[in-house]
């Protein structure tokens, strides 16, 4: 490589495009603050079903700090310890039998989740067959499935889906969609829908939540503009997942899902120019600057935000941890 072509430190130039929104959104911040006030109110153990965010990093310091990770309330011991449910929501099945063991139940499912729980059960109620839009064994899904009973619901995966499902009457239909889809695979899915049944209820306001919105819209902004594209997120996030698909399918040659910067195949990478970065909503900002700290020591780098939207939302904690709440 010419001299011209390098930076000031002997590096080549790296331009990254920094997507924002990006990282936590008010759901996320919520369930983490929900089980570090639980811990500082309580004190260790505190017991938490299913990882509480899709983030091995956060979890591992939620553990070092006295949480208790555990996938189903069969593993807690008797105790009086608080149980925490997961951001991701759970089937109603679960706070039952914290009921039934007299359980501190605390539910730091997110608020928009729980939206769409609550619309599938309205439209249960007057009688409808309910579409559920999501991925299979998703916790998300478990949990809205499992909010009513068993065949009130049907999954649609996929358009082929879309187009083989048969309704009892398609006059007395209605949809809901898991939060964290892919914005344009989920319009593709309900379209069909729409065609196929022209009177199937729909939600008032959207069921994809704004920050998988507003994250998938700066992805798009920043892919044709970059020759590769780095995603901060973990395997098992289905927001991370999308927010990668888009990146893809926006133009970028290079899309890679990426937990730690120890875990970059730097071999993909090579000699580019470019690069646009985001980060899933479960991933903290720390990764972020860890991978770019990363890149900064093989290239010369320059750093330039690219804002698809402002957030501003905010949720309280749950009841029983609020400041104001009886301990």
């Amino acid at each position: 490589m010419s001299a011209e072509n390098k930076g000031f430190s002997g590096l080549p130039p790296l331009k990254v495009l920094l997507c924002s929104p990006r990282g936590f959104c008010a759901g996320v911040v919520r369930a983490i603050d929900s089980v570090e006030q639980a811990l500082k109110r309580y004190g260790p153990p505190v017991y938490v079903r299913h990882e509480i965010v899709h983030n091995r990093y956060v979890v591992e310091g939620l553990k070092a700090k006295g949480a208790v990770f555990v996938e189903e309330l069969d593993e807690i011991p008797d105790t009086k310890a608080p149980v925490i449910f997961s951001a991701h929501g759970v089937p109603k099945s679960v706070p039952e039998a914290a009921s039934r063991r007299n359980f501190l139940a605390l539910d730091a499912t997110c608020p928009l989740v729980t939206k769409v729980h609550r619309e599938a059960e309205i439209h249960h109620k007057r009688g409808r067959e309910i579409v559920l839009v999501g991925h299979r064994n998703h916790p998300e899904v478990i949990g809205t499935m499992g909010q009513l009973p068993a065949g009130a619901v049907t999954l649609i995966e996929t358009l082929a889906d879309a187009t083989a499902f048969a309704p009892r009457d398609p006059q007395m239909l209605a949809y809901v969609t898991q939060t964290t889809l892919s914005v344009d695979d989920t319009a593709e899915i309900v379209a069909l829908l729409k065609k196929r049944f022209p009177a199937i209820a729909e939600p008032h306001k959207e069921d994809i939540c704004y920050a998988t919105t507003n994250r998938q819209e700066a992805v798009k902004r920043v892919a044709p503009q970059v020759e590769a594209m780095i995603v901060v997120g973990a395997p098992n996030s289905s927001n991370s997942l999308r927010l990668k698909e888009v990146a893809e399918r926006s133009g970028c040659r290079v899309a890679a899902l990426v937990e730690r910067a120890d875990a970059i195949d730097w071999s993909r990478f090579g000699a580019i120019k470019s690069l646009g970065i985001t980060a899933g909503a479960s991933a903290p900002e720390v990764l972020v600057e860890e991978i770019i700290d990363a890149f900064a020591k093989r290239y010369t780098v320059s750093v330039e935000t690219v804002s698809a939207a402002e957030e501003d939302v905010f949720f309280p904690l749950p009841r029983g941890l609020r400041e104001n709440a009886a301990v």
